[in-house]
This record gives structure tokens, C-alpha cells and sequence, in this order.
């Protein structure tokens, strides 16, 4: 099932996605609902961010090759990570598919993209196993986490390297039936793939980072957790158009701006 927020004629609601119509619903989409009758065209309707979490998780590095690419670009060894590690976001960084990602007018050339899937929280869940931590994922969407690098170097905590406003470009909806072996990533810049991978090519799988998480912080339907990226991102530039596409769910798509 394929869950999508939208707003028409200045009312926001969740419906289902079926083609290219939305079936509205009312209710909570994580546990009662039902359909409302309505049915709007896809095109006719805006689209909102998918969800706006309690908890904004994000894995850390995560991808081998990303690893290897990073530590190359500055001269130094490799550090494979030896677990798992979580961070966080700010909400105020989302932002829905076809907005725009406005780069500060202070900011450097260094801007750059990275796609990733993210995982749904649909259930409260603690101290989950790895056996079972899939039991509490509602579904999936994908995610652009937006850095500003030189500010990522020289700041000591994430705070407008990654949590500038309009940074986290965050759906287009939520798909609910997944096959996680089959997903692959491609990003697109300006139309041409740029990055590509398979998305589960994880150095920690996803059980594996919501079985850590729920050790120590309890998950609550409409969480998120971003589970990381592999390549790398040229400079992004004003005017750039990035399309995150993970086969299977769908295409997040945002234009670069730069702040007048």
C-alpha cells in the first residue's frame, strides 16, 4: 500500500495512492482509518512531507564505499565503523517532495547530496531483537540529507551543516510493501545518475540499527530513521535539480537555490 500526505483546496489529509489517484482517508494511518469517499487526481494535489517525526534517527556511516571515498578525498586511512551508530536531525530541516532546497547565501560550494532510504516507525516498540525489529516498521520513503561540508568540518556538532532549514527533502509518500533485497539507488543530477547502489548493501542492516536504537530510546509510531548513503556528490550549484530514486517505492525530487 502506498500512503501519501496532501493538501487540496487548503485541506491536509493522508490517502491512499493508487495510480495516479489519491483515495482520501481519515483516521490515524498507524492504526484506525478508513476511506472518506473522496478521490482526487495525483496532479491536482500537493504533497507533504510523508510524516513529521517525534524522533528524527539517522544512521551513521553506513556504506563501505562511502567510507572509502571519504577518507580519500582528505588523504587518510579508512576507518570502517565496528557498530552501529545513531544520530539525530532537526524537523525543522524537512521538507516535501518538489520543494526547494535553499542553500544560504553564506554558505560554501560545498553542498552536497545524499540519498537515502528511510525507515517508518509504525508501532511503540523497546528492546527489540534483531529477529523482530522489522515487526515495528510501517513502511519506507526516501530521504536527500543535505550537507554543507566545509561547515560539517569545521563546527564541532551537526548544527547548520546538517540541520539548516529546507536540508532534509523527505518522501515523496510511504510504501508500505517493500522487497528490501530487490531496492537499488539511483541519483540524478540535472537528469543524469550520478550515484548508484544497492540500497541494502549495508554495513549494519536495518534490523540491526532499529534492534540498537531500541535498546536505549523507545520507538513511537511516525518515527523516522535514515539509514545512510553510498557514493559521493559533486557541488551542487543554484538552479540544480536532485532526483533520489530507490526502485520500488518512487522518485523524491527537489531543486538547489541559492539564498538572494
Amino acid at each position: 500500500m502506498r500512503w501519501i500526505n496532501f493538501t487540496t483546496a487548503g485541506t491536509t489529509a493522508y490517502g491512499i495512492l493508487e495510480g495516479d489517484t489519491v483515495i482520501e482517508t481519515r483516521g490515524d494511518i498507524f492504526s484506525i482509518w478508513e476511506k472518506t469517499g473522496r478521490t482526487h487526481r495525483l496532479a491536482d494535489v500537493k504533497i507533504e512531507i510523508p510524516v513529521m517525526p517525534r524522533t528524527f534517527y539517522c544512521a551513521g556511516l553506513n556504506y563501505v564505499a562511502h567510507v572509502k571515498e571519504a577518507a580519500e578525498k582528505v588523504g587518510t586511512s579508512p576507518n570502517i565503523p565496528a557498530r552501529a551508530e545513531i544520530g539525530y536531525r532537526a524537523q525543522n530541516a524537512l521538507i516535501a517532495h518538489g520543494e526547494d532546497v535553499v542553500i544560504p547565501r553564506d554558505a560554501t560550494e560545498k553542498v552536497h547530496y545524499e540519498g537515502e532510504l528511510v525507515v517508518i516507525i509504525g508501532k511503540k516498540a523497546k528492546n527489540l531483537s534483531e529477529a523482530d525489529a522489522l515487526s515495528c516498521v510501517f513502511g519506507y520513503t526516501i530521504g536527500n540529507d543535505v550537507s554543507e561540508r566545509t561547515w560539517q568540518k569545521a563546527d564541532r556538532t551537526f548544527f547548520r551543516s546538517k540541520n539548516t532549514d529546507t536540508f532534509k527533502p523527505m518522501g515523496p509518500w510511504i510504501e508500505t510493501e517493500v522487497d528490501l533485497a530487490k531496492l537499488h539507488t539511483n541519483v540524478r543530477l540535472n537528469g543524469e545518475i550520478r550515484t548508484s547502489f544497492p540500497t541494502n548493501d549495508m554495513l549494519f542492516s536495518i534490523q540491526h540499527f532499529i534492534h540498537v536504537t531500541s535498546q536505549y530510546c523507545t520507538l513511537h509510531p511516525g518515527d523516522v530513521m535514515w539509514m545512510g548513503t553510498d557514493g559521493s556528490s559533486p557541488d551542487l550549484k543554484h538552479g540544480d535539480l536532485v532526483e533520489v530514486e530507490i526502485t520500488g517505492i518512487g522518485t523524491l525530487r527537489n531543486r538547489f537555490v541559492r539564498e538572494a
